[in-house]
């Protein structure tokens, strides 16, 4: 049931769902979320339930911006310390989740049963009209995972996630999203930030914003907290992907020549091949706008029947550190 997220109407009867201890899926400018009350142990139980997710992994929690938002923070979480009140003055509304100490007996379900819980104000005008209706009705929070089954390719369309649940799941359209892989994830909870998750924002603006460098998790006596998005095998498609250079890539392709088949391969690099049965797709040579693509490359992969999916490994450097992320997670499943 796709709703046209710049309708008045349509924002108010998601916000009526919400309430009533329904899900709606919202985008953002990450990817697109499967909403509930995160209030509402019920209505987050629903969450797992529908993705298939297992209940001891967390969801993020998504804030309003503004008063409503400042309450909401107030509500989940204990006091953050000064380096994450920084990070969220620097970021929000944007890409980044903060793990922080939660308030107790507040999100006890959406936080996984952890004393930790993961907080984002997300930059996106229809989630933010979404978020502050809800504000409105006394629901403080979206629990908000990806729109998706558990372990498969993130959403960044409404049409996405249509494909993905039954008829009768309200989403609401808000257009393409445009980062189009999730947050970035700094932990706030063990007195110093951790990069959890990589995402849009680099290793270096977190510094800066914080004021202190990031701490590497092994130098910290606690162990991580658990965190959306951080299993070893995620991000996945039905093909299986594969990573290599682009020589590895182009020497794969001569070894099968003219019976290569059933194969995708998405690159920067120019290649070649004697098959007319395969997919090549052109990479960007700009990591948000692979960023951007990436998922939806993955699904329209699969939505061709490939068995395969051959990509160029990233470069290694700093601003594709979250794109190399998702896909090498996507390579583990």
């Amino acid at each position: 049931m796709i709703l046209d997220g710049r309708d008045p109407a349509a924002l108010q009867q998601a916000a009526d769902a919400l309430q009533a201890g329904q899900l709606v899926a919202f985008p953002t400018e990450t990817v697109y979320g499967l909403g509930a009350d995160a209030g509402n142990d019920d209505a987050v139980r629903g969450i797992f339930a529908a993705k298939g997710r297992p209940a001891d992994h967390p969801l993020i929690v998504h804030v309003a911006a503004g008063a409503a938002g400042t309450a909401a923070v107030a509500h989940f979480a204990q006091p953050l310390p000064p380096f994450a009140q920084a990070l969220a003055r620097a970021f929000w509304p944007g890409p980044l989740t903060l793990i922080v100490a939660r308030q107790p007996g507040v999100g006890a379900v959406a936080a996984g049963g952890q004393d930790t819980i993961g907080l984002r104000c997300p930059d996106h005008p229809v989630a933010q009209a979404l978020l502050i209706a809800c504000a409105e009705r006394g629901v403080m929070g979206l629990a908000g995972p990806s729109a998706n089954r558990f372990g498969r390719v993130s959403p960044t369309t409404a049409a996405h996630v249509a494909g993905e649940f039954p008829d009768d799941l309200r989403v609401l359209d808000g257009g393409p999203c445009e980062v189009g892989i999730e947050s970035t994830i700094v932990d706030c909870s063990r007195g110093a930030p951790v990069l959890l998750r990589p995402g849009k924002l680099t290793r270096t603006q977190i510094e800066q914003a914080a004021g202190q460098p990031l701490r590497e998790r092994e130098a910290l006596q606690a162990p991580d907290p658990r965190a959306s998005g951080t299993l070893e095998a995620h991000y996945a498609p039905t093909a299986k992907v594969r990573l290599m250079d682009a020589k590895a890539l182009q020497a794969g392709l001569d070894v099968l020549g003219a019976q290569a088949a059933h194969i995708a391969v998405w690159s920067r690099a120019p290649l070649r091949s004697a098959s007319q049965r395969l997919l090549m797709r052109r990479m960007p040579d700009d990591a948000e706008d692979t960023a951007r693509q990436l998922f939806a490359v993955l699904r329209q992969f699969d939505d061709e029947g490939v068995k395969l999916i051959w990509i160029e490994t990233p470069p290694a450097t700093p601003e594709w550190e979250g794109v190399r992320d998702r896909l090498q997670r996507a390579a583990a499943a």
